[in-house]
């Protein structure tokens, strides 16, 4: 697929190839970052040679016209007044022609797209200075007295036009280097995919083959110290792996068959065999380039304000320029005409919208990619910006608060069947369904060694339960209200059932052919961080409400072990949504945490749903933010990313609009009657491409992690 290229401040523009952005001027990036980063310097390349060679033309040119000024006066005495002119233009001419040349085609391409931005203002300064001093330089007679100093010499500035192009021009590497910076998580990712992978073919032959030749199905091996290079799952084997690429939990994962592990990370000292199972653009990995590409081309709503401000900008800036002219032609001190360009010129350069305009997107490029290496996505800028905002936490209970598998503790039979038997057709009914409790069951049979059959006229109520033909029986299992439904009394049932929900325990009842029969408990282990971090979440004053469809009693033990006060226990899939909206209704700003198919409407629903990554595909694409390694500490790191990219980004918004305030009013001379203070036109210049790096380099503190 052919790559495109999108602008960091305007990411509505996209391109199919690399260029200037037809609003801002600044060159396109690739949507998605590159590992190696030389294929992404082109720009940078270039801006260093113009760089380079302005630099060191600038030097002689700086001494020569700065000769009076040196002890001694030793340019005075070797060279003439003429001479030193004509050697300013010559060695001025490639710095403001071929070295700020990009700066022109930039300038005119933004008045051909009526966008007018920084470079209109930089071309403008840089090529007024130039034609200025020229003309004066070869042309003097044409200039009337106004432009004449002392002895009627006309002063040239060629040395404030040379500066001005280096100063910006090293503004701009410094910049694409800062920028390029960004990245860095998400470079340091793809950096570490596997490039190929050993294929083990139908003859037992093993070959190493190139990622793009694996399909689904195919048998790898893995051997120690490997990355594992897709997704997939162990078929033989067992192993450490290290996830921290992608979960940012340093502690490496045992692994053996049956369990998924993730492309790119790494195999510790155990020889694996597996099945590979996502491949390309399905893998984990990719998915988290993608997410991460798209989150930092979207807008965080406090984006508008700078927009609206940067909209208007160069056009007020513009006006300022002309009217500091006019009053300086009319009122300033002699030469006046010559007081009124250069000031006029100094407002045009010191005035940099770019700083303003990048005070968001380049904070969100870098939390986003710092949020990926720790195992954080965001799906948008918005999500960024509200999760600071939550009040309300709401969380499914399995896999969420859980470890999402559960284990079958208890088999409780009735007289005349025996546990096994009862366990037997339960786990034929339950290998039809997907749901974590069935799942147990099966696992359950497995593990003591029961056979399961097929079962027929397999049925599934969402959030209630199942029921079919086993082995020409009736075989239902599910809650209370299922049974019910079902019109089969639990009555006898009830208070051993109440028992083992007090433990924590989920209860499912079976009923044979009409008659309940037997409870099976199942128990989910509460996952190891989601005590301190439902602790620290209280301590940050977040109300947290655990919403489950699981049965009252046992709700209220799992909540009780956790702290957590509030409990909306026998909740169908279906009021999930109606509970979020009720929470909302009240003023709540809501998150909504969970991992199941039946948990994508109320992700959708809350201001910010989070989904595990350990949960379902339908989970994460509903949800604005997912937690990779799939535990409430990640809301943390999420929360804390989000509170600390707003507090930088108004600091950039503040400095910017601050300093543009403040520094278009210097280079006007509002000073000067009080203390005589005027901004040259050079230290302009540098004071403007200080201005966007320092909003930059503001922006890569988020690269630090938050302390918890």
């Amino acid at each position: 697929m052919k790559e495109r290229y999108t602008c960091p401040m305007h990411p509505e523009v996209i391109r199919n190839a690399r260029g200037p952005c037809p609003i801002c001027g600044m060159s396109l990036e690739p949507q998605v970052a590159h590992a190696n980063v030389e294929d992404e310097n082109h720009e940078l390349h270039a801006m260093k040679r113009r760089f380079w060679l302005s630099a060191i033309l600038s030097i002689p040119l700086f001494v020569i016209s700065m000769g009076d000024m040196l002890p001694g006066h030793p340019i005075s005495s070797m060279l003439s007044m003429s001479t030193r002119t004509m050697l300013e233009l010559l060695l001025a001419t490639p710095i403001c022609t071929w070295a700020a040349w990009p700066f022109y085609v930039r300038a005119i391409q933004s008045l051909k797209n009526k966008y007018l931005n920084m470079f209109t203002l930089i071309g403008l300064g840089v090529s007024v200075t130039y034609v200025y001093s020229l003309v004066a330089t070869l042309l003097p007679d044409l200039f009337p007295v106004s432009f004449r100093g002392m002895g009627g010499k006309i002063d040239v500035y060629f040395e404030s036009g040379g500066m001005i192009v280096t100063l910006i021009l090293l503004g701009q590497v410094l910049e694409l280097n800062a920028r390029n910076a960004t990245n860095t998580a998400v470079k340091k990712l793809l950096g570490l995919a596997a490039k190929t992978a050993r294929r083990i073919k139908d003859d037992s032959s093993e070959e190493d083959v190139s990622l793009d030749v694996i399909v689904v199905g195919d048998r790898l091996r893995v051997r120690p110290g490997e990355k594992i290079p897709v997704d997939g799952s162990i078929l033989e084997g067992a192993s450490h792996i290290d996830e921290s690429m992608v979960t940012g939990e340093p502690i490496p994962v045992h692994k053996q068959p049956g369990e998924i592990v993730i492309g790119a990370t790494i195999n510790g000292t155990g020889s694996l065999i597996m099945r590979a199972e996502k491949i390309g653009s399905e893998t984990l990995l990719s998915r988290i380039i993608a997410m991460v590409a798209e989150a930092q081309r979207s807008r965080a709503p406090i984006q508008k304000l700078a927009d609206s401000v940067a909209g208007y900008f160069v056009p007020i800036v513009i006006l300022i320029a002309i009217g500091t002219f006019v009053i300086w032609a009319i009122l300033g001190p002699e030469p006046r005409m010559a007081h009124a360009l250069i000031n006029a010129i100094a407002v045009l350069i010191i005035a940099c919208p770019c700083a303003l305009g990048l005070a968001t997107p380049i904070s969100i490029m870098v939390a986003t990619g710092n949020g990926a290496s720790m195992g954080v996505l965001f799906k948008n800028a918005e999500a960024i910006e509200m999760m600071r905002k939550v009040d309300t936490l709401v969380m499914d209970k399995t896999g969420t608060l859980t470890e999402g598998k559960p284990k079958l503790v208890s088999v409780i039979a009735e007289t005349g069947i025996d546990e096994n038997t009862l366990l037997r057709l339960a786990a034929t009914l339950e290998r039809g369904s997907e749901h974590p409790l069935a799942m147990a069951i099966v696992r359950g049979a497995d593990e003591l060694g029961i056979a399961v059959n097929k079962a027929d006229e397999f049925d599934s109520t969402t959030g209630e339960g199942v029921k079919g033909r086993v082995d020409g029986h009736e075989v239902a299992l599910g809650n209370r209200t299922f049974m019910e439904r079902l019109g089969i009394k639990t009555l006898h049932l009830d208070a051993r059932a109440e028992d083992l929900r007090i433990n924590g325990e989920t209860v499912v009842f079976c009923a044979i052919d009409g008659k309940c029969t037997g409870l099976l408990a199942v128990a989910d282990p509460i996952k190891e961080s989601t005590l301190k971090a439902i602790r620290i979440l209280q301590q940050d004053g977040i109300h947290l409400v655990m919403m489950t469809g699981d049965s009252k009693t046992t709700a209220l033990a799992v909540a009780k072990k956790l702290g957590i006060n509030s409990v909306m226990a026998e909740i169908l899939p279906n009021q999930k949504t109606n509970t979020i909206k009720q929470l909302q209704s009240n003023g709540s700003i809501v998150a909504m945490a969970g991992d199941g198919i039946n948990d994508a409407p109320a992700l959708a629903q809350a201001q910010v749903g989070i989904a595990m990554g350990t949960g379902t595909d339908v989970a994460m694409e509903s949800a604005s933010i997912t937690l990779i390694k799939g535990d409430l500490m990640g809301i943390i790191h999420a929360r804390r990313l989000s509170q600390r990219t707003m507090r930088n980004i108004k600091q950039n918004l503040f400095f910017a609009f601050f300093y543009n305030m403040m520094g278009v009013s210097i280079a006007a001379g509002v000073l000067y009657p009080f203390f005589g203070i005027l901004l040259s036109p050079v230290i302009a210049a540098a004071a403007m491409s200080f201005s966007s790096v320092s909003v930059i380099g503001n922006a890569l503190r988020l690269r630090q992690p938050a302390l918890l």
